[in-house]
């Protein structure tokens, strides 16, 4: 059931109801299929009988029907893979927040200043993480198809009662064809990972003189205890499908202060965005 925190300017909305909203701000027709959805935002005092907008929604809907900067996460974990992100608009700026087993997510307003804090706030980083100041520059390279060994041992270890994990991962990377130094380490890290995560920012620009989407992203690990890991190769932005079995595969092992220089590069300036004209609102 959708629902909002009037305090906070926060709203709790499942996909098929920001889809319907989307549509009422834009004066476009809802789909009978989401006839249900519809109905929950009318029963919520989201949406009124006549299919207007509640006024609190305004300015959420505004940003959300015409970002100047859309920035996805994709954070994969043992609980699995969670979809955050934040949408950048002429006024405001709103941040969406899944949560594990939940088809609801949060969207919330920021403060525009502080884009560069909530993006850190997503990834759960810390400035005063002491594991992020050490052993700064350690490498591990191997190939995708190795990982991906080590990542399913791990969840097959993850559903045996009893198993030991960690052998089990280390085992499965020798059989892939890992050195023992490189098994040894990526073992620790594949089973301390707190997540691994891949974050994209995208606006309407010019790429070589001709307008389109423009792309930047980046993608580390948070090993917990073993600090954090920039995901050098496969290189970002990747396309889907883009790495196979055989690609290079390399993790360099970052100071904090390090992911948070590589969040701010993430967001273009404002000479690189082609602003779009506003769609007409209901």
């Amino acid at each position: 059931m959708p629902s909002f925190d009037v305090t906070r300017s926060r709203f709790r909305l499942a996909d098929d109801e920001v889809f319907v909203l989307a549509q009422l701000a834009t004066g476009q027709p809802v789909p009978e299929s989401m006839a249900p959805a519809e109905a929950r935002l009318r029963d919520a005092g989201l949406v009124n009988g006549a299919g207007e907008l509640s006024a609190l929604l305004l300015p959420l809907m505004q940003t959300l029907v015409n970002p100047s900067v859309i920035v996805s996460l994709e954070a994969g974990g043992r609980q699995g893979t969670l979809h955050h992100g934040l949408l950048v608009g002429d006024e405001h700026v709103v941040c969406h927040e899944t949560w594990p087993g939940e088809e609801e997510a949060v969207y919330r307003l920021v403060e525009p200043r502080t884009v560069v804090w909530t993006l850190a706030d997503l990834i759960a980083l810390r400035q005063s993480d002491a594991a992020g100041r050490d052993g700064a520059d350690e490498v591990v390279e191997t190939t995708v198809g190795v990982l991906e060994a080590g990542l399913r041992a791990l969840e097959k270890a993850a559903s045996t009662p009893g198993a030991d994990e960690r052998s089990l991962v280390v085992e499965a990377l020798r059989a892939a064809g890992a050195s023992e130094v490189t098994a040894t380490r990526l073992s620790q890290l594949i089973v301390e990972v707190r997540s691994n995560w891949r974050m994209t920012a995208a606006w309407q620009g010019r790429q070589d003189g001709v307008p389109g989407v423009t792309a930047r992203a980046v993608a580390a690990w948070d090993c917990g205890p073993h600090g954090q890991w920039l995901r050098e190769l496969p290189a970002e932005p990747m396309a889907e499908g883009g790495a196979t079995a055989g690609s290079p595969f390399r993790l360099r092992r970052v100071a904090s202060k390090r992911i948070w220089q590589e969040l701010t590069g993430l967001l273009p300036d404002e000479s690189e965005i082609t602003r779009r004209p506003a769609p007409e609102q209901a």
